[in-house]
């Protein structure tokens, strides 16, 4: 392997890996394993890495988006639900994680994947731009866009009023 070796400090690309796989799939053991997935997709085919295409956690970020993508397609087995010890404060962040998770579903694959790339992996408008092959100002627009919808969903929710006014105030 000739070059800069992308996997020498993964700690900082594991968190950013996972926090991107984690907002995609909502599951905690299946993130975990794309997560796994993807390092070892990496691990093997790291003699691709090519630092003038960009920086590592955009190389990963792209093998992450095609192990998501891969998961989607294979059958899923039912696990059960642990439920929470029953604490007011844990009580609204369930509700909240799950009318989120709801929403995003009801969001087109691009739709989630951008805002997982922004909110999830923590990317800036122009990493997801470079990642995605796309201009900065559509990337802007398509996330507004993007925004725009989850929100209507969120607004559209009864139950989720208060996730969309928590949403509003963190920027989203």
């Amino acid at each position: 392997m000739a070059g800069i070796d992308p996997l020498r400090n993964p700690e900082p690309l594991l968190r950013r890996v996972y926090a991107y796989v984690a907002y995609r799939v909502h599951d905690r053991s299946e993130a975990e394993d794309i997560t796994s997935e993807t390092f070892e997709r990496a691990l093997r085919y790291r003699n691709t890495f090519d630092p003038h295409k960009g920086d590592a956690v955009a190389w990963l970020l792209g093998i992450a988006r095609r192990c998501v993508y891969d998961a989607s397609l294979r059958p899923r087995t039912e696990r059960p639900e642990h439920e929470p010890a029953s604490t007011d404060e844990v009580e609204d962040e369930v509700v909240t994680r799950v009318a989120l998770s709801a929403a995003l579903a009801t969001l087109n694959a691009s739709d989630r994947d951008l805002l997982a790339l922004r909110y999830g992996a923590d990317l800036s408008t122009r990493e997801i731009a470079r990642l995605l092959d796309m201009r900065r100002n559509a990337v802007d627009v398509a996330l507004s866009r993007a925004r725009t919808r989850l929100r209507a969903v969120l607004e559209g929710q009864p139950p989720a009023r208060p996730v969309a006014s928590r949403l509003a105030q963190d920027g989203l």
